[in-house]
């Protein structure tokens, strides 16, 4: 059973007991602020535990994605390293609100395990709380568990809370004896293999806690009017046991993802412990990444999107160890949503997105990657030579000699790495952990918290960590003044300068930096518009292009530049000029976006509010709520009222006013920004007020037109609608026009009759495709009736073993199960080769399985082939790389079977 199969099996099961199925809860949790991610299943339902709200049925089950990357629930560190830790893991859980109770969780989970899935009775334990009698009779009653193997612990062990007050109750765990061989503490002196002694011979595979208290602040427990079961059971882990692995990560949830790794790297997973680790890191990480994602969280600097940055950015780490240069993450996350888009629809819904986001952060922090880890090389071979970090080794004649484990490398050096380069803590550590070092986290945090109090709140810019000396020189002066919305060049003098945290007096050519002026007429990125580019140009002929401007401080704007020619330097007057028609874009998209929130406000509610915007030269992005996807008809009402607004050629205000006054007025807050006493409103007409720093139109005209590209779901009630303007908007009408009139010419009809022409072709291709799967079917029957003449009959039974042609490996078993019907009694062996890639099929009848074994059999099969696999007695596949073994195998597989 897959680990798919397993979990369809589970939720088919409750709902046989008349539960609920309810589909995941977000990532994030909804109107939780205390908890960053969803680490439980319980989490959507813990309003319903603290009586807050509503159960949706008394009986509900689910499989919750879950991610354990924060708080007293971190496994990051051991991710990959280990083979059963995970960051993101599903949770299998069912619940009772006040209906049954600790009889029909016990009696079902018991059914579930040994009756539905098989799992051996006589290696199964139960473990109750020390004082639940209860609980353990009704274990020893209506179950036939050996009474020996129900075991009582104490609150470590089998009491559950929510937290030091509320909800909790008694639990009792399900554990499994995966045998002797499976101990990882062997090592251990006076170690003997129980359950909860932390050893991994027993395994814990299910919870059941009953929750029948509600603790107070003296810590007192009282008896709850409705007692409530909440189970969870972590899907990888069960789905290893069930298909008789060893480790989560060969279960089939995580290995598809480790084969896919195993693809792009060329190299082999099981032949090296330290690439091992690599693999599972990215199997792990893909995941999580992918959910995360697909639930409106973006890459950033702070919170939930720094999380996300992190995983990144140590699984292009663990890619480097692989051999794997360019992005490659975004191609493992495509396997995700291949294993699990069937069970998490969103993944597949936005696959593009998906995709796009990860190889965009991947190809942003290659950037950096090589150059920090070259810097890091260089700071521990000094450390390590020199004895600079305080324990390196002692010198004899001279020469330097390498310390031994335990040296730390000082917290000033990880925070560069962190702050120049962009390498997270744990990232460090992670690389210095297989060396025997660490990092002084005590000096980390020093110096992290030095550059809080420097920055004042400061934003980072170009995907790394802000200049805050720069910003602290700007700040002694008077700051830097935005010279106009509609200004386009404006002469000024370079207050300060600096480029890797470092003040200089001077950029010289070729190189990179950030710099303040007192005047500028460059917008700094703020409130979802993007910043300026264009040029700084000294009288000399120095010149410097502006490759972004940000605003990480109210009143201070930061110029980030490349130096082309010449030298710019501090005190120089310079004339600073914007690219104009890029900023000409970006107002037009920039205005068209409050269009955009007041027509959608008119035709979907005056509930409809903005929840993010991205506005560049290129496009808009929009994020608004609403509880489902906007309907094609609506959409179109939406941009038709738009352009209507545009053609009126309304014109555009913008007044500053106290805060108050705006608000009353019905002006609303924009996304992102953040209001000061005094606020810039800007008004169309009578149609949009908002309040906006941003840069606009003069008159709703100028926008020209805009069409809308797309509208998709980015998280639980947020929807995002992308659109575009201006010359931009006229190209897409062109080039949607250009595809009409070829198809048209291509059909040799008029444009107006393409719909209709290729629903006809459609139809007469749908028809074909019958008729070609009917040839197929009877190619098919020819061929299993040409393999069933080849039988050669065994002492017992007969025999197939054949290499096939054209067949696709994922049909090699409905061809073997055909064959084992013609035979009746025998063994089936199949081998079909696709391109390099070798299949292999071993497949016994029932009757016969006591005298062969399919797994027996491929496992002497696959090394031919140098390949991997297994199964049990009546069925096994493998796949192998080497097509010139097959002639081998095929002898092999006729004398085993003779």
């Amino acid at each position: 059973m897959k680990g798919a199969e397993v979990r369809k099996s589970f939720l088919d099961f409750f709902a046989s007991k008349n539960h609920l199925i309810v589909p995941s809860a977000p990532i994030v949790p909804i109107g939780d602020p205390t908890l960053m991610f969803t680490n439980a299943g319980m989490v959507q339902f813990k309003d319903v535990f603290l009586g807050l709200a509503e159960a949706p049925a008394p009986r509900v089950a689910d499989s919750q994605k879950c991610l354990r990357i924060s708080g007293k629930h971190n496994d990051l560190e051991d991710v990959g390293r280990d083979t059963y830790h995970h960051t993101l893991f599903e949770m299998l859980g069912n619940w009772s609100f006040g209906d049954y109770y600790k009889h029909e969780a016990i009696e079902w989970a018991w059914e579930l395990l040994t009756g539905v899935w098989g799992l051996p009775k006589d290696k199964l334990y139960a473990t109750v709380y020390r004082t639940d009698d209860e609980a353990e009779t009704l274990w020893k009653k209506i179950t036939d568990i050996a009474p020996e193997r129900v075991r009582r612990f104490d609150e470590k062990d089998n009491f559950w809370e929510m937290g030091d007050t509320g909800p909790c109750g008694p639990c009792s765990e399900i554990h499994i004896d995966r045998g002797p061989a499976a101990c990882d503490m062997r090592h251990v002196r006076g170690h003997v293999c129980d359950v909860n002694v932390g050893c991994a011979r027993f395994m814990e595979l299910w919870n059941l806690v009953f929750i029948q208290y509600s603790r107070d602040e003296r810590g007192r427990l009282h008896e709850l009017p409705a007692k409530h079961v909440d189970t969870g059971m972590g899907l990888e882990r069960v789905a290893s046991v069930l298909e008789k692995v060893e480790t989560n990560y060969d279960g089939s949830l995580l290995r598809s993802l480790i084969s896919a790794a195993e693809r792009l790297s060329g190299g082999r997973y099981g032949a090296d412990a330290d690439k091992d680790i690599s693999y599972r890191v990215l199997a792990d990480h893909s995941r999580a990444v992918s959910f995360m994602i697909c639930d409106g969280i973006e890459p950033g600097n702070e919170g939930r999107g720094y999380v996300l940055r992190r995983l990144l950015r140590r699984a292009a780490r663990h890619g480097k160890n692989l051999g794997l240069g360019d992005a490659f993450l975004y191609k493992i996350c495509d396997a995700v949503i291949e294993t699990m888009g069937d069970a998490y629809a969103e993944l597949g819904a936005q696959r593009e997105k998906l995709l796009s986001v990860v190889r965009d952060e991947e190809e942003r922090f290659s950037v950096t990657l090589d150059r920090g880890l070259v810097h890091l090389e260089s700071e521990v071979a000094r450390f390590s030579t020199t004895g600079d970090a305080g324990e390196a080794g002692d010198k004899q004649g001279g020469a330097a000699i390498a310390p031994a484990a335990g040296i730390k490398l000082p917290g000033d050096v990880a925070f560069r790495l962190y702050d120049t380069y962009g390498f997270p803590l744990d990232m460090t550590e992670d690389i210095l952990r297989s060396r025997g070092m660490t990092v002084d986290r005590e000096g980390f945090e020093a110096a992290l918290e030095e550059q809080r109090e420097r920055a004042r709140g400061a934003q980072s810019a170009r995907g790394g960590q802000r200049d805050y000396t720069l910003l602290v020189a700007a700040a002694r002066g008077r700051g830097v003044e935005f010279v106009g919305p509609f200004a386009t060049a404006e002469r000024s003098q370079i207050t300060a300068l600096s480029s890797g945290g470092q003040l200089l007096d001077g950029l010289a050519e070729g190189q990179e930096g950030e710099l303040t002026t007192a005047l500028t007429p460059f917008y700094g990125e703020s409130g979802g518009q993007v910043g300026d580019t264009g040029v700084i140009e000294a009288s000399d002929g120095s010149r410097a292009v502006v490759l972004d401007t940000q605003k990480p401080a109210p009143d201070i704007i930061v110029h980030v530049v490349r130096v082309e020619r010449g030298r710019i330097q501090v005190g120089q007057q310079v004339e600073l000029r914007i690219d104009a028609d890029r900023r000409q874009a970006i107002r037009l998209n920039h205005s068209a976006t409050h269009l955009l929130h007041a027509a959608l406000r008119h035709h979907l509610g005056s509930s409809v509010h903005q929840h993010g915007s991205l506005v560049d030269a290129g496009r808009l992005r929009f994020d608004f709520n609403n509880s489902g996807p906007v309907a094609d008809e609506m959409l179109a009402d939406v941009e038709t009222e738009v352009n209507g607004a545009i053609r009126a050629n309304l014109e555009v205000s913008v007044t500053e006013t106290p805060y108050d006054d705006a608000i009353v007025a019905g002006a609303m807050a924009f996304f992102g920004d953040k209001y000061g006493d005094i606020v810039r409103v800007v008004k169309m007409g009578d149609y949009s007020i908002e309040l906006c720093g941003g840069t606009h139109v003069a008159r709703t005209g100028d926008i020209g037109l805009l069409r809308i590209t797309s509208e998709s779901g980015v998280a639980a009630g947020v929807r995002r609608m992308e659109a575009t303007t201006g010359g931009a908007a006229l190209a897409l009408v062109q080039r949607r026009d250009d595809i009409l009139h070829e198809i048209a010419l291509l059909l040799r009809i008029r444009e107006e009759d393409a719909v209709g022409r290729i629903e006809k072709l459609l139809a007469e291709q749908r028809e074909l495709e019958k008729k070609l799967l009917r040839a197929a079917q009877g190619q098919s029957r020819d061929r299993v009736s040409e393999l069933g003449a080849t039988a050669r009959t065994l002492r017992s039974g007969k025999a197939i073993v054949a290499r096939v042609e054209g067949v696709e490996p994922k049909d090699l078993r409905s061809l073997s199960d055909r064959l084992r019907e013609i035979i009746g009694s025998g063994v089936v062996v199949l081998v079909a080769q696709d391109d390099s890639a070798v299949s292999v099929l071993v497949a016994v009848t029932a009757d016969l399985t006591s005298a062969y074994s399919a797994g027996d059999i491929i496992r002497h099969l696959t090394p031919l082939i140098d390949g991997r696999g297994g199964g049990k007695a009546d069925f096994a596949q493998a796949g192998g790389k080497n097509p010139a073994g097959i002639a081998a195998l095929l002898e092999k597989a006729n004398e085993i079977i003779r």
